[in-house]
């Protein structure tokens, strides 16, 4: 979806700062909140639908919440959507804790610690899970070499396809296999399997002539996103 999330090649939000030695959690609510989402989600939702869920937070909400604010937020859309909390629930929750010391606390007086994953069952869950990679026999409509253009596509629900490459014409680098399609997988159509490429760009094709001449972007993109050049 055209959502503030997708900000690829955009300006005005200041450079990346990249962290020497970032750990992997900051807080112990961001270790606790990204265990909750596997928990919680484990057989009701899809990677591509949890996905969704955060890229429906409101812009300027977006824009303000760190990381694992987004992946609580989309995590407690999710409770709702699919019954496992009422929205009345949701909102006691956080009236039981109205100024949390940690953003992952909302959910610690809820009723969703009686139907969750169990910790012994952790390492087989984790195991077991499906890989997007599909072994389906599935034709590629590309190869290596070919020149191809990205859809100028404006989808309302979730996409993998940035808006900075739609329109523009690129060259097939090479193809990974056949993937599920993130943007039925979201949906809950099916997972469509098809070829992924990884597609290259040169960079003033992308943003003009002030781009530098000699820099490339490979973006991997899926058959449904691609026409022949």
């Amino acid at each position: 979806m055209n959502g503030v999330h997708d900000m690829g090649g955009m300006h005005g939000f200041g450079p990346v700062e990249a962290e020497a030695s970032e750990p992997v959690f900051h807080a112990e609510w961001e270790r606790r909140t990204f265990a909750l989402v596997l928990a919680a989600g484990a057989g009701r939702w899809n990677i591509d639908q949890g996905r969704f869920a955060r890229e429906q937070m409101p812009p300027a909400e977006y824009l303000r919440a760190s990381y694992y604010e987004r992946w609580l937020w989309g995590l407690e859309r999710l409770l709702v959507e699919t019954g496992r909390l009422t929205a009345g629930e949701r909102d006691a929750a956080r009236r039981a804790r109205p100024t949390p010391a940690e953003p992952g606390d909302r959910l610690a007086h809820s009723p969703l610690a009686a139907d969750t994953l169990r910790a012994a069952d952790v390492p087989a869950f984790l195991q077991n899970r499906r890989a997007a990679r599909r072994d389906a026999v599935v034709p590629p409509r590309f190869h290596a070499g070919d020149a191809v253009r990205a859809r100028n596509l404006n989808p309302t629900g979730h996409t993998r396809l940035p808006r900075y490459c739609r329109g523009h014409v690129g060259v097939v680098d090479r193809d990974h296999g056949v993937f599920v399609f993130p943007d039925t997988h979201a949906a809950g159509l099916g997972p469509k399997p098809q070829h992924v490429y990884s597609v290259r760009f040169d960079a003033r094709e992308l943003w003009g002539s002030e781009a530098p001449m000699n820099d490339r972007v490979y973006v991997d993109l899926w058959d449904d996103y691609l026409d022949k050049a």
